[in-house]
């Protein structure tokens, strides 16, 4: 047989033939781990995974990201993919819903949001686990969509260090919003933080809300006890002694019709000296019973503080064990709470109620929208997680949480490890409940919980000043969480979605972190921008980026050895057979390549023709 390495190679087109070097001789990824995302804008997945497949993908992530589209994708669609999985080998994995995991909307945040959300990603998890009913198939749900950046930090240019700009907090009593930025104290000549800024707004308001309630009953058992006084036997008039009059009664009957006929009969001075002393005693109610409402507020809000973080903190307990007595306390002395002689005892309740709220931890009026996004995302994850794990048991899909592009809502590494660690400890607590033991709910807790790590967007973080070092940095505290990989290449400041190696990532050192937990993790390549701009597959260019053995065995050379130009044998894995290898390189004596203007059969040469062909 001839030496094929002998032909001429043909041109070599815009790329390097060293492309993907970048990642080191030292680091090769087999082709075995990479794959590549189906398109979301389309419910025919059987169509683009069937496209994936031809060009020899064997890692697929089929995209129900866009909830109106997945929505249309056939049942018996699903059954097919995985009839398709059995058949070629090909691994599955799953881009879940779009959807805020909080609950959190532009409107603020209502529980009836998050548990729809809940509603949809379940809907997902069970749908996912058709591609793959015994393979724990991952499952990717995005940590937030839609949810503001929870606080904005950047690198001071002069001190290289991270500031916090501002910080987003939400009232969890209503769900609203608002922004806390440093304020300048003129007379320190001091600016403090935003959390710093925070702590002290609860602080203020919380005694603020307490005097305000305490205030409140003050003035209205003052108001009462003053009508009281003045109502003595030698100022009431004679007609109502001689009626027998009881004047709680009266008021009571006052805001009857009966009650103001009764009035309105009574003489003028009579009527006067009566309507008199029922304005004082309603103004007194209303102002006792506005500090009875506030007071079961502000009661709320601190025994949910204190519930919440009583397993966690002793002081939060002993905080509990005062709430509870006072809440025993005053059911027992308030259970004709609208009788209008109750009212001066209403008021010392309420006054009583103050000072045992006066003597715990202030609890968080304004909570960290981040601290609050953690909470409600790992309420919903953790659920999904054990509802799978009660009905799919060993062969329940995998949660992984991705973190998405900077400048949405839990996109650094540290939220998401927050997220993950506080959805197992839930899915703990929730699986012991079912009668597992800790160890065991610790276990499945660690095996359907983990992260996706997007590294095309944490490299945006790049926009706020922010370097390589700090991005190894960020891949290191998330690496032991991390059960799936999603590649996409960029320049920092937009989410471009290019292959690897065409923009900033440094992908070498992310792939050497995760590697060092995990050498199994399946990449998967999402480079939507690629497909929309260039109408081409990836997969060459991710290959090459990765050194990917060329072979099968893994023998040399490597994808980037050969990517850019034709390669010398033509069983190199580019797709061309003898026939097509002899027409392109010339066969015989006189055969010129057609790069050098030789013709291929059923075909002009390219040195005849008009100039312009």
């Amino acid at each position: 047989m001839a030496n094929y390495s002998n032909f001429y190679e043909g041109a070599h087109y815009g790329f390097d033939p060293k492309y993907g070097e970048f990642l080191g001789m030292s680091y090769r990824t087999p082709v075995s781990e990479i794959g590549v995302a189906t398109d979301p804008r389309t419910a025919n997945q059987i169509k683009v995974v069937s496209e994936k497949l031809s060009t020899g993908a064997k890692a697929i992530e089929v995209q129900l990201a866009m909830p109106e589209v997945a929505e249309s994708i056939p049942e018996p669609h699903l059954e097919e993919l995985n009839r398709l999985r059995k058949i070629t080998g090909v691994d599955f994995t799953v881009h879940g819903p779009l959807v805020e995991p909080t609950g959190v909307t532009r409107q603020g945040w209502d529980s009836s949001h998050r548990e729809q959300a809940e509603r949809q990603m379940w809907t997902a998890l069970q749908r996912s686990r058709k591609l793959d009913p015994h393979g724990n198939v991952v499952v990717t749900f995005h940590s937030s969509n839609g949810l503001p950046e929870p606080e904005t930090t950047v690198i001071n240019e002069q001190t290289g260090k991270p500031e916090t700009k501002n910080i987003f907090v939400v009232d969890e009593r209503n769900g609203q919003f608002t922004q806390i930025s440093p304020k300048i104290d003129y007379l320190t000549g001091k600016s403090a933080d935003p959390l710093e800024e925070l702590k002290r707004t609860n602080k203020d308001q919380w005694f603020k809300s307490l005097s305000q309630a305490s205030f409140h009953a003050h003035q209205g058992k003052s108001s009462v006890t003053d009508s009281i006084l003045r109502m003595k036997k030698d100022e009431i008039p004679e007609e109502l002694e001689n009626k027998n009059v009881d004047f709680y009664k009266l008021y009571k009957m006052s805001k009857t019709e009966d009650g103001q006929k009764f009035i309105n009969d009574l003489s003028p001075n009579t009527k006067k000296f009566v309507e008199s002393r029922i304005n004082d005693l309603n103004y007194g109610e209303i102002y006792v019973r506005d500090a009875y409402g506030e007071l079961q507020e502000l009661f709320n809000r601190a025994y949910t503080s204190a519930k919440k973080d009583s397993p966690k903190d002793e002081k939060s307990r002993e905080d509990l064990k005062k709430l509870d007595q006072f809440s025993k306390d005053i059911q027992g002395k308030l259970k004709d709470i609208e009788n209008p002689e109750k009212i001066s005892q209403l008021a010392d309740e309420v006054v009583r109620g103050i000072n045992v709220l006066n003597t715990i931890t202030p609890p968080k009026l304004l909570k960290p929208l981040k601290d609050f996004a953690i909470d409600q995302a790992s309420e919903t994850f953790s659920n999904l997680a054990m509802r799978s794990w009660k009905e799919f048991k060993q062969d329940a899909p995998i949660i992984s949480i991705e973190n998405p592009p900077a400048g949405s809502g839990l996109n650094r590494a540290e939220d998401i490890k927050n997220l993950i660690v506080e959805t197992r400890y839930k899915f703990v607590e929730k699986a012991k409940s079912q009668g597992l033991t800790e160890n065991e709910a610790k276990k499945q807790a660690e095996k359907l919980i983990g992260a996706t790590w997007d590294v095309g967007h944490i490299n945006m973080i790049k926009k706020f000043g922010y370097n390589d070092e700090a991005l190894e940095k960020e891949t290191k505290k998330i690496a032991p969480y991390v059960k799936h990989v999603h590649l996409s290449d960029n320049f920092g400041m937009e989410h471009t979605e290019l292959p690897m190696g065409m923009g900033n990532v440094p992908t070498k050192k992310h792939m050497e972190i995760l590697d060092s937990y995990n050498k199994k993790l399946k990449k998967i390549i999402e480079t939507g921008n690629w497909y929309q701009h260039f109408q081409t597959t990836p997969l060459p260019e991710t290959f090459a980026a990765f050194g990917s053995p060329l072979y099968a065995m893994e023998l040399g050379p490597a994808w980037n050895q050969v990517y850019g130009r034709l390669p010398g044998g033509y069983f190199a894995g580019y797709g061309f057979n003898p026939e097509i290898h002899h027409s392109l390189y010339g066969a015989g004596f006189s055969g010129l390549p057609v790069e050098l203007g030789g013709q291929i059969p059923g075909r002009q040469s390219r040195l005849s023709g008009t100039p312009m062909e």
